[in-house]
């Protein structure tokens, strides 16, 4: 079942979508948004997959979808908690910064709480506002969640896992430094992260999902050109369950959560940091990694951040090379 939320009003206008991604159908009035369902999924769950049934064999009134005119699946939710599964990608933009990397981060995941109260759909625009702020894009696997107990084992955890999908969580690399330098987290230099136009329930994932980990190529293209093709089920330290359970260690995680995975991160080979696509290697979902890379092979970066022009598109295709969630694609603009 694929789930996506049209403009309207702040909270969305919930509709189920076609596998193709060409058409939608309207839940019954009782589920306007998807906050609704998520609050009521035992019960929501089987009515819409009724509604994705009769879609299928045209049996629903139905509407062309188009992804240009989605909002966020969710475009304001309970919470944003974003891990870093992908250590790789933690150990390359540490080194950048002239941090080491703790050994504890090996088997203790890292997690940082992102605001929630805006996501942007995946064709707005990406404000600029400061060419020293570093403008990045982070391509990743989100899930959302229902109710979880504090305490939760990783198995409860992944039962409670309602949809996935992919974002781009958007970071001022010039900001991050100094506002980590405090000892607290980030809060400026993590602006409105980007959702896909669609989100799948696990089940209709069939073997693309596995042990809480989404299987298969996340592309990222920057200006029309490859930027990366990272496997997100490679590399990745800690599955959603892990994730979640370790956010729900001390307090109970509310249905409409949202966790990241952190930024797909490919080690080559070897076992070194990776190579840029146009060197054959898997390339990066964010150009910290290629500025990281850059250095270690020329003693400095030379991949710009975003500027003002610049689009960024972030996708996942099944294996007849149809989009799964719909594509991520976002111009920057000057604010």
């Amino acid at each position: 079942m694929k789930l996506a939320s049209l403009k309207h009003g702040r909270d969305g206008r919930l509709v189920v979508v076609s596998d193709d991604l060409a058409w939608c159908a309207a839940p019954p009035p009782m589920y306007p948004n998807l906050q609704s369902v998520l609050d009521d999924w035992e019960r929501a769950a089987p009515v819409l997959e009724g509604v994705a049934l009769s879609l299928a064999h045209d049996a629903v009134p139905h509407a062309r979808f188009h992804e240009r005119d989605a909002a966020a699946p969710l475009p304001r939710a309970y919470q944003w908690a974003d891990g870093s599964a992908y250590v790789n990608h933690v150990e390359l933009v540490r080194r950048a910064r002239g941090a080491e990397l703790p050994a504890s981060f090996w088997h203790d995941p890292l997690m940082y709480q992102g605001g929630s109260d805006q996501f942007l759909g995946a064709r707005d625009p990406i404000a600029f506002h400061d060419p020293a702020w570093g403008l990045d894009l982070e391509a990743e696997v989100v899930v959302i969640t229902g109710d979880v107990p504090q305490g939760a084992t990783r198995e409860q955890a992944l039962a409670a896992i309602r949809l996935v999908g992919l974002v781009n969580d958007v970071s001022l690399r010039g900001l991050i430094p100094d506002e980590l330098a405090k000892g607290f987290g980030f809060v400026q230099s993590k602006p409105a992260s980007s959702l896909s136009p669609v989100m799948m329930t696990p089940a209709s994932l069939g073997d693309r999902w596995q042990d809480g980990k989404l299987h298969g190529t996340l592309n990222i293209d920057l200006n029309g050109q490859m930027f990366g093709r990272v496997a997100t089920h490679v590399d990745m330290t800690f599955d959603f369950g892990t994730l979640i359970a370790h956010l729900a260690k001390t307090r109970p995680i509310i249905a409409g959560s949202i966790i990241g995975s952190g930024t797909v991160s490919n080690r080559d080979a070897a076992g070194g940091p990776g190579w840029p696509c146009a060197q054959g290697g898997s390339g990066y979902a964010c150009i910290a990694e290629q500025r990281m890379v850059e250095t270690i092979l020329t003693g400095a970066p030379s991949t710009p951040w975003l500027a003002p022009g610049d689009v960024v598109r972030i996708d996942m295709l099944d294996d007849r090379h149809h989009s799964l969630f719909g594509a991520i694609e976002q111009q920057i603009v000057a604010a």
